[in-house]
């Protein structure tokens, strides 16, 4: 085979041994490409959702804090309308609302209202004005304090006139403990102040809906020398607003994409939860703004909406590398399964290649052994001739012999040979099913190619000797052929005639002795005992028995 050819075969013989080697690897690298490019636009898409959470957390931010001064601006436009009338009535205050605001649901707010600073000795005087005030006796005050000397901010006006805000009408806001604690603020300060979380007393019948209060503290007005001082306490003016209201209210004026809110009334703590949009939740993404409420400050946790999945650029980029990386590992199997059965052909050619050589380089052997043989008869065979008749008969004899042989051979291709088929084939004229003068004893042997050609030729000068002079001359001669193992890779084979003309030692030696003696020992590597008793020829010799399943392919010289 071409060496070039050879030198390509090794070279892939490692798509051989690692055929999933490639495709693997180009599988485990395009995928490690993918992820690093979802990492990528991932982080590309975090900071652009920070940047936008954070930007929209602002503006938001300002919406609160803007909707908070509107309605603290309304308040104190109330508070100074209550500080210089001394009484204002239903009607005045509605059209007082209505001029300042056409609709408090804009700024969150649920209802405005007024509640005088009162003491618990004025209740009963105090109730019976307001149900004349507002013409009906369904005006009460609750609750009522033990202590006369305790102080009430009683809700006495509450607009727009909604069933929900009515029904607030007479509640003492400074019994409750957290309203107090603002309304003590804004005494306190003369500003506005802002309640904790807090249920508000028009959603009463439901108590997961959370508010809060701002109040504005009303004073009297004094003389024009003591501008800069406050008079008396009158009572507050304050607006009632429903948190998820309120922060509907300030959303409505941001632009934003899908974002998740949370506002709690101070710390992050669920407790101090607010209102928030549906399925908010804060993560590690989250942006956080603290947001300014009259005296109060918030907390505002704005968080994106798009969930905690890819973003669709990831999600393609993902489905195409996956896509990518299984495409090139199938081409990649195709090509290595490709290279390694084209490895496995050059493999077969060369080894193809490599029994040619060998079998040329048998053949050359076999041929030179049976042409030294041929030559070795030929030289014999014209010694021992006395005419050309003579010569061309013996040789004639001795070359089908070696003919028979190989005919026996070929039909095995070449392979081992049962001995008793070679003694068979020589010996077929005197195996006459019913008059055979050849016994045949021995067991399964099986021989090689080359001691099966030198048995065959001895086996042949043996019968043509007992043909011509010795027991196979006469009716009555016969022949014992019987061999036997005389060790494990050697069998002695012995001939022996009986019943012949009477034998006498030869005064020369003839063809037959010396072509068994000086070939077949030769090739056999073992003597040839040759005897001529009276009652017939016996001859002994061994045959080499070859470990040989197959036919022998061979770089050196028979054994």
């Amino acid at each position: 085979m071409d060496k070039a050819l050879l030198a390509r075969v090794q070279q892939q013989a490692w798509f051989h041994r690692y055929p999933r080697g490639i495709p693997i690897a180009l599988l485990v690298i395009t995928l490690l490409a993918t992820i690093l490019f979802v990492a990528n636009f991932e982080r590309l898409d975090k900071e652009r959702r920070e940047a936008r959470m954070d930007r929209d957390a602002t503006a938001l931010a300002d919406a609160l804090q803007h909707k908070a001064a509107e309605n603290i601006a309304y308040l104190n436009a109330a508070a100074s309308l209550f500080s210089i009338a001394d009484t204002v009535s239903e009607a005045e205050f509605s059209a007082f609302i209505a001029d300042m605001s056409s609709d408090l649901r804009v700024r969150g707010g649920l209802g405005m209202g007024w509640g005088p600073w009162i003491t618990a000795g004025d209740v009963p005087a105090f109730e019976a004005m307001q149900q004349a005030f507002h013409q009906s006796k369904a005006f009460h005050i609750r609750p009522i304090p033990d202590n006369a000397a305790a102080r009430m901010v009683v809700i006495s006006l509450l607009q727009p006139a909604t069933p929900e805000n009515q029904y607030a009408l007479g509640f003492d806001m400074y019994s409750e403990p957290r309203r107090k604690v603002a309304l003590d603020n804004a005494i306190r300060t003369g500003r506005p102040a802002v309640t904790t979380k807090l249920h508000l007393i028009q959603d009463a019948e439901d108590k997961s809906i959370t508010g809060f209060l701002i109040y504005v503290p009303v004073f009297e007005r004094r003389s024009e020398g003591a501008i800069n001082q406050r008079g008396p306490l009158k009572g507050f003016v304050y607006a009632s607003l429903r948190a998820r209201e309120f922060l509907d209210a300030a959303i409505a004026r941001v632009p934003h994409e899908d974002l998740d809110i949370e506002l709690y009334d101070g710390e992050i703590e669920p407790e101090n939860l607010l209102a928030a949009t549906p399925d908010a939740m804060m993560t590690e993404q989250s942006v956080t703004r603290d947001v300014q409420i009259g005296d109060r400050t918030w907390t505002l946790v704005v968080t994106s909406g798009t969930g905690f999945g890819l973003a669709e650029v990831s999600r393609l980029t993902l489905l195409f590398g996956i896509l990518l990386s299984f495409l090139l590992s199938a081409l990649a199997w195709y090509a290595t399964s490709r290279a390694a059965d084209d490895r496995k052909v050059l493999e077969w050619l060369s080894r193809q290649s490599s029994i040619r050589t060998l079998l040329t380089r048998e053949l050359n052997h076999r041929v030179k052994n049976t042409l030294a043989n041929v030559l070795s008869i030929i030289a014999l065979t014209r010694r021992r001739s006395n005419s050309i008749d003579e010569f061309a008969n013996g040789l004639s004899g001795r070359i089908r012999a070696l003919s028979a042989t190989h005919d026996l051979l070929s039909e095995s291709d070449w392979r081992d040979v049962p001995l008793r088929d070679v003694v068979v084939s020589e010996l077929a004229p005197y195996l006459d099913p019913d008059d055979s003068h050849v016994d045949l004893d021995g067991p399964v042997v099986p021989l090689a190619a080359n001691d099966a050609l030198s048995l065959g030729l001895a086996l042949h000068e043996l019968s043509t000797n007992a043909a011509k002079y010795g027991a196979l001359s006469v009716p009555e001669g016969r022949v014992e052929v019987s061999w036997k193992m005389a060790g494990p890779d050697l069998c002695e084979v012995e001939w022996k005639e009986r019943g012949g003309p009477p034998v006498s030692q030869p005064t020369r030696r003839g063809f037959g002795a010396d072509l068994i003696e000086k070939v077949v020992s030769h090739e056999l590597n073992s003597p040839v005992n040759i005897a001529f008793e009276p009652d017939g020829v016996r001859c002994n010799f061994k045959v080499p028995v070859r470990d040989r399943p197959t036919f022998s392919i061979r770089e050196g010289s028979m054994s």
